[in-house]
């Protein structure tokens, strides 16, 4: 697995994140990096790429740590839907992610509506279309 395997199109869809979960998922990258460093690096990168919105100014419909998303995997038309959490709430038995996997950080910052072309640890393309966001600001952290 290499940076450019894991690293969003130049066409990727624009992405907001608050400057709270900014600083959070930057700090979350950084520790990983010496285990991590090429998922450390494409975290890095989307978050850097994204438009920073003071507290209270992300769009309502944006995915954000504590959203519950519903995405349409269009290569095979499946639906999902599941949490984006830290780390230590992650349980995929619970449909739970991290936003510190390369799921979770393909879908962090995203609006209803937005399509990615996302790629897969093995270096394969996934195309995400993101459906519907739910966003309980008491399940934030």
């Amino acid at each position: 697995m290499t940076l450019e395997n894991l690293t969003a199109p130049a066409t990727a869809p624009a992405i907001y994140i608050s400057a709270s979960d900014y600083d959070l998922i930057a700090e979350l990258a950084l520790r990983m990096e010496a285990d991590n460093p090429v998922l450390s690096a494409l975290i890095l990168n989307e978050i850097n790429r994204a438009n920073v919105c003071e507290e209270g100014d992300t769009p309502p419909d944006v995915v954000a740590i504590g959203s519950k998303v519903t995405f349409a995997d269009d290569s095979n038309g499946s639906q999902r839907t599941v949490q984006l959490v830290l780390p230590g709430r992650a349980d995929i038995a619970c449909n739970r992610i991290s936003v510190m996997t390369s799921m979770g950080a393909g879908l962090m910052g995203l609006q209803s509506g937005a399509r990615i072309d996302w790629p897969c640890p093995d270096g394969r393309s996934r195309s995400l279309t993101i459906l519907h966001v739910e966003n309980d600001h008491a399940a934030r952290h």
